[in-house]
């Protein structure tokens, strides 16, 4: 009771905030029943005077709420299926920057980590040269048991920070049950799933061996591209608190100037900003999703180096085809294949029909075609098509979502470094060589030995089953039910049924690799 009550008073200052910053605004009074209609009147007459068309009215009131909510409103730019453009474009001005903790602050978690000295730890430990709301970064030097020293980044959580996210998300998870409660038909917009997918990712981003992990995959999974490197992880000197990397001395995306006077080409930055991100979406289905200007460099060599692993995205086999069939469909202007690969991929309903589809999506298409190449935004014509899918009934799928996200980013990062740059023959190289290789005859053969392994599989289970089988007709005999003998004439006939269903699979076995070997 008392901390429902604490919670509430909690929440009525979160909601005092956001009415007081204008954020209300950003709610359609029309989809709301009377009584809330009423509620959010009371609220706008809160508004402070002078905000103007309010363009930064829902970040403004998250950043003055506190890291926490911050963070909440970072995580839902990321989510225009639940908060809805409008929103997401605003939260999207969030920026994740406080005050850095004091440096002895500092050295305290990094001893309590490692149960020892800074001293026997690093050779220097700088002042924090980067501070957020979860950690700041350090620059420390360590020495080898040869003599040689090398420079980290050493980033170190914020004391107290669980705690404090801890007490906001109950509050969040609070507010949820009172908007369901309030107006049940709000559950569209899933507000108690939001909070605990926050919740999820938050817990993850606090447990820095999870973040150096993700970082260790992305470079495993990248290790053979020229232009993209990933800073190794010194998992001895990483723990829950503590993450140590190798330092990077490059220079940032923020300006193409910057880019010429290192002496790179920021035209083949940019072509490699989109490049790796789509290879890692595509072919790894593993992607940085949050690659900002601030999280890029260039090295010494110009290749494109990326830091700050706490927001990663997944993408299965299934929607990475999907990807890759869409921008190729839309490159090579064949719209019904975009159509049936979305009816294959199970996105749209069978009942609707793909010709209709197609013709929705050549309404995207064909006006693209009719301007520059430079002119034209991928990332603007995936969003387009998210929106003609609702008009079909494309359930929302939160791994597309991040996707489309993160490349307005990436693509806002390429155009700034080239403005003039054809984004669709950028592209094509990834997107057709993952074709080539998945949906040819290599891949072909691929998926025939994947089936046989499987198939493989179900055979070898098959005694253990018979096994199972006879222990069950055994302790039925034992029990004196008088069934035995008709359990007993079942199981030889499930044997031999099994007998049949052996020979059955493996024949379609056979025939899964005949298929792909037809590809050569």
């Amino acid at each position: 009771m008392i901390g429902a009550a604490v919670n509430l008073v909690r929440g009525v200052h979160v909601g005092f905030v956001l009415a007081r910053e204008g954020a209300l605004a950003l709610v359609d009074p029309s989809e709301l029943p009377a009584h809330l209609r009423f509620v959010l009147r009371i609220g706008r007459s809160l508004e402070r005077p002078g905000l103007g068309d309010g363009a930064a009215r829902l970040s403004a009131a998250m950043t003055r709420l506190g890291p926490s909510y911050v963070k909440f409103g970072q995580f839902l730019a990321t989510r225009p299926d639940i908060v809805g453009m409008r929103a997401a474009s605003d939260l999207e001005r969030l920026q994740d920057r406080v005050p850095p903790f004091p440096q002895e602050t500092a050295v305290r978690v990094v001893e309590a980590a490692f149960g020892k000295p800074l001293a026997q730890i690093f050779v220097t430990f700088s002042a924090p040269i980067a501070a957020a709301s979860i950690a700041q970064v350090h620059k420390a030097v360590v020495q080898e048991p040869d003599g040689t020293q090398r420079t980290l980044a050493v980033k170190v959580m914020r004391p107290g920070v669980r705690e404090r996210f801890q007490r906001d998300l109950e509050v969040m998870r609070f507010m949820a049950r009172v908007v369901h409660a309030l107006s049940p038909q709000a559950e569209r917009l899933r507000p108690r799933d939001v909070v605990e997918i926050l919740a999820r990712s938050v817990m993850m981003e606090m447990d820095f061996r999870l973040e150096a992990a993700a970082a260790s995959e992305l470079a495993q999974n990248t290790a053979d591209d020229a232009g993209f490197r990933v800073p190794k992880p010194q998992w001895e000197l990483t723990a829950r608190d503590v993450l140590s990397s190798e330092w990077i001395d490059g220079t940032r995306l923020h300006s193409a100037a910057d880019l010429v006077a290192a002496g790179h080409d920021p035209q083949a930055i940019g072509r490699e900003v989109i490049q790796s991100f789509l290879r890692q979406a595509i072919r790894d289905g593993f992607f940085h999703a949050d690659m900002h200007q601030g999280n890029l460099f260039v090295d010494a060599d110009g290749r494109l180096v990326a830091v700050d692993f706490g927001i990663m995205g997944r993408l299965g086999p299934h929607e990475r085809r999907f990807l890759a069939e869409i921008l190729l469909g839309f490159i090579m202007r064949d719209y019904r294949r975009v159509a049936k690969v979305h009816f294959e991929a199970g996105y749209v309903p069978a009942h609707h029909s793909v010709e209709d589809f197609a013709q929705a999506i050549r309404a995207i298409g064909e006006p693209i075609h009719q301007r520059r190449a430079d002119e034209i935004s991928m990332a603007k014509v995936l969003t387009l098509l998210f929106d003609i899918t609702a008009l079909f009934d494309m359930s929302t799928r939160t791994e597309l979502v991040m996707l489309q996200k993160t490349m307005v980013v990436v693509e806002g990062v390429a155009r700034s470094l080239d403005p003039r740059l054809d984004m669709w023959t950028t592209a094509e190289p990834v997107v057709r060589s993952w074709i080539t290789h998945n949906l040819g005859p290599v891949g072909r053969l691929q998926s025939g030995a994947e089936a046989v392994r499987v198939l493989s599989d179900v055979v070898g289970d098959i005694p253990d089953l018979a096994v199972r089988l006879k222990r069950v007709l055994v302790r039925l005999d034992e029990s004196g039910t008088g069934d035995a003998r008709r359990l007993e004439r079942f199981a030889r006939n499930e044997r031999l049924r099994a007998v049949w269903s052996t020979l059955a699979l493996w024949a379609i076995a056979i025939g899964a690799l005949g298929l792909a070997f037809r590809g050569f």
